[in-house]
């Protein structure tokens, strides 16, 4: 590293949990980021501010008026515009040094693998269960884990999966693909604040994996951000579960 490099990341060099090999490991590190709305853009902001080397960016949609009370990576001179494509133009703002590819489709199937093929993280920031159960499936058949974050209402969800740990649930261990649910931020409504509380924790656990450090594995936390409180529920491993299990 160089020494405007080793300015850029100093406070975080700082750490003793990070040092220079653990900002050399983020530097070398590559993170799948599928949704770029009101969670991807804390996500895809923070790990690019952090030095997470390369993002790939995956949305099919356009930026809309109605997106910008939440989605702080996109601006209201972008709307129209892809959203992995505003969404580049302000990590490039925030750290030039960063290598984005931009996906401006939908990912199923074989693209899906195929997108996950050198990936060292999937942040799912999606917002309906057909894209979260799909994720899952792939990040399971990869071995790829997966930081998965919800939002509704005033309410938000975190947990973090890693399928080459043995006794790591997956997603689907949580929710059967049965228990789909039909709501939405435009049905539902969502406080303008709290993808950005729930983003940014679904970043810090993306990089306390990458760094090697302890993360919130088998747990799903739940804030309630009307009271202000948090509920940590342990989850365990589905051993009939048909994606990760023996079922």
């Amino acid at each position: 590293m160089d020494d405007p490099i080793l300015l850029r990341y100093s406070r975080q060099i700082l750490l003793p949990q990070v040092g220079y090999e653990g900002q050399e490991r983020l530097g070398q590190s590559h993170a799948l980021i599928i949704g770029l709305g009101g969670l991807g853009s804390p996500v895809a902001l923070y790990l690019a501010a952090a030095g997470v080397g390369r993002l790939t960016l995956v949305d099919f949609d356009r930026v809309d008026l109605s997106n910008l009370q939440r989605q702080i990576i996109h601006r209201t001179d972008r709307i129209g515009r892809p959203k992995v494509t505003s969404a580049e133009e302000s990590i490039a703002g925030i750290n030039p040094l960063v290598q984005v590819t931009c996906i401006d489709q939908a990912l199923t199937g074989d693209a899906l693998a195929r997108a996950m093929a050198d990936v060292d993280v999937v942040l799912d920031c999606c917002d309906n269960f057909a894209t979260r159960f799909a994720v899952n499936r792939a990040c399971v058949a990869t071995g790829t884990p997966l930081v998965s974050a919800a939002v509704i209402r005033l309410e938000g969800q975190l947990s973090v999966f890693e399928p080459r740990v043995a006794d790591s649930p997956c997603y689907h261990c949580l929710y059967g693909e049965g228990e789909e649910t039909a709501e939405t931020c435009s049905r539902n409504g969502i406080l303008a604040s709290l993808p950005g509380v729930m983003g940014t924790l679904q970043a810090t656990e993306a990089l306390k994996l990458l760094l090697g450090l302890p993360t919130v594995r088998g747990r799903l936390l739940l804030l309630d951000a009307l009271a202000m409180e948090w509920r940590s529920i342990r989850v365990k491993k589905d051993p009939g579960c048909t994606v990760c299990g023996g079922g």
